[in-house]
């Protein structure tokens, strides 16, 4: 079961280098599709930004965060008047602050209005990078925790996607088909879209990853429903959206009329 459309495009937490930020695309993919399925699969896409988190959110690193994590930082930014911003104002980098890899020693990833949402103007000396005091953002009014078959997928039909802890050991080199692996721990987290039947395997749940689409069924895998197949379905979070920017505030080009003080 997945709505035609109301699903966002897979992506890769391993590029532009190697981060363990599954905890963060899983959390921020399955917001995303809900801001979706509220829409009705109508208007622009809107794609949070992971890097926003992993700047700001203290709940995880690209060493790794919990299920939940995500969904608590959001709620309290929500209740502050703001909340996360989109992919196009603070695009995902694969660091956060105590990363070494790549490009990440080489740069500042600390919670800054640089590091929320920004603006480049034109090449230096007659341009610069500034931070944005209004931007588009998307809020949460509430979150929770599930386990279980039966709560996962009446929870996924009420509202939408939910993201899940699952054991990525054995999915490692999937090439397709239903995982039925037990696994030993969960070591991963990913979005769990729907779910479907099989008329040799059984039923299945359909995950979207985030190591890109060179992986696995175009960036999905399918695992055994009802059996807890990879410990799949012990570690489940949802959240509710509650405001998202559909007619911005437009600043400048140049980003002079919404620079953050």
């Amino acid at each position: 079961m997945v709505r035609q459309g109301h699903v966002h495009d897979s992506r890769n937490q391993h590029i532009p280098q190697y981060c363990g930020s599954c905890w963060a695309h899983g959390s921020i993919s399955a917001l995303g599709d809900r801001i979706k399925i509220a829409r009705r699969g109508k208007g622009i896409d809107i794609n949070l930004s992971v890097q926003h988190l992993l700047n700001c959110g203290e709940v995880g690193s690209c060493h790794g965060g919990s299920v939940d994590g995500p969904y608590q930082w959001l709620h309290r930014l929500s209740r502050s008047g703001t909340g996360i911003s989109y992919e196009t104002q603070q695009p995902y980098l694969a660091c956060s602050s105590e990363s070494r890899e790549g490009i990440c020693a080489h740069a500042d990833w600390s919670c800054t209005p640089m590091n929320i949402a920004r603006t480049c103007s034109t090449f230096p000396p007659r341009g610069k990078c500034v931070g944005l005091s209004q931007y588009p953002n998307a809020t949460i009014s509430e979150y929770g925790s599930i386990s279980g078959a039966e709560a996962m997928a009446k929870e996924i039909f009420a509202r939408g996607p939910i993201s899940c802890g699952i054991d990525a050991a054995p999915i490692l080199d999937y090439k397709g088909g239903v995982v039925k692996d037990a696994g030993e721990g969960i070591d991963h987290v990913i979005s769990v879209v729907g779910w479907g039947e099989d008329a040799n395997e059984g039923p299945y749940w359909i995950v979207r990853n985030s190591w890109g689409e060179y992986w696995g069924e175009m960036g999905y895998v399918r695992v055994a429903k009802g059996n807890n197949a990879l410990h799949l379905e012990e570690q489940c979070a949802w959240a509710v959206p509650e405001h998202f920017t559909e007619a911005n505030f437009p600043c400048n080009e140049d980003g002079s009329n919404c620079v953050a003080k």
